[in-house]
């Protein structure tokens, strides 16, 4: 279980976060909502240790104390997958195996299996429509079975197949006892997806 308290986030005189406290439970999927500007991507940022708290506690539990401790229990999806362009999926997904010392032949074939890659996975990535991308970034995120996976806005520009797949499987890594913080601004999606909700307005947690 995460928990943050009264976290505030400031950028010199610009307020991203102004209080929050909230709790994310594993085996669930939280949906953090708002406008353009609410502050969901910092509080994201501030879940996944690349931004620290002005003031206020975050308590990761058991996924460890330090960052280092963190990041290695962590999955990030953005809305840029972030993949290598020049390497293929399959290089992208051994990379990330290698990275969280697990063994990248064995890790692909699983990705594969999982996400079925079978089709490009040996292109460069700069050749992928945004479906593609976007299960290759998934497959990586997803490489070292993480327990803290945080997805911000994973659905834009997808089709429906793939939202369907993605769908599946951030059900699949609840049912694992992952906890999942997603950001959307698709509410189909979190209607589908979503267990508790968070909803930001000007940095502070509003009723839902």
């Amino acid at each position: 279980m995460i928990e943050l308290h009264n976290v505030r986030k400031a950028y010199g005189p610009v307020r991203a976060l102004a209080g929050v406290s909230c709790i994310f439970r594993p085996a669930r999927v939280a949906v953090v909502r708002g406008s353009n500007g609410s502050g969901k991507s910092t509080l994201l940022s501030i879940l996944g240790t690349m931004t620290k708290a002005t003031s206020g506690r975050v308590d990761h539990g058991d996924l460890g104390r330090t960052r280092q401790e963190i990041r290695a229990t962590l999955g990030w999806l953005g809305h840029d997958s972030l993949c290598y362009p020049d390497l293929s999926g399959r290089q992208n997904i051994e990379l990330a195996a290698v990275l969280h010392g697990h063994e990248p032949r064995g890790a692909f074939a699983r990705a594969t299996a999982r996400f079925d890659l079978d089709a490009f996975a040996d292109r460069p990535a700069r050749t992928y429509s945004r479906g593609q991308r976007q299960r290759v970034a998934l497959a990586r995120a997803l490489v070292h079975a993480p327990r803290l996976l945080l997805l911000d806005e994973p659905t834009a520009g997808l089709d429906t197949a793939t939202t369907e797949r993605l769908l599946a499987v951030v059900r699949e890594e609840a049912g694992r006892g992952v906890t999942i913080v997603l950001v959307t601004h698709d509410p189909e999606f979190a209607r589908a997806v979503g267990d508790d909700e968070v909803r930001l307005e000007h940095g502070r947690c509003v009723a839902a």
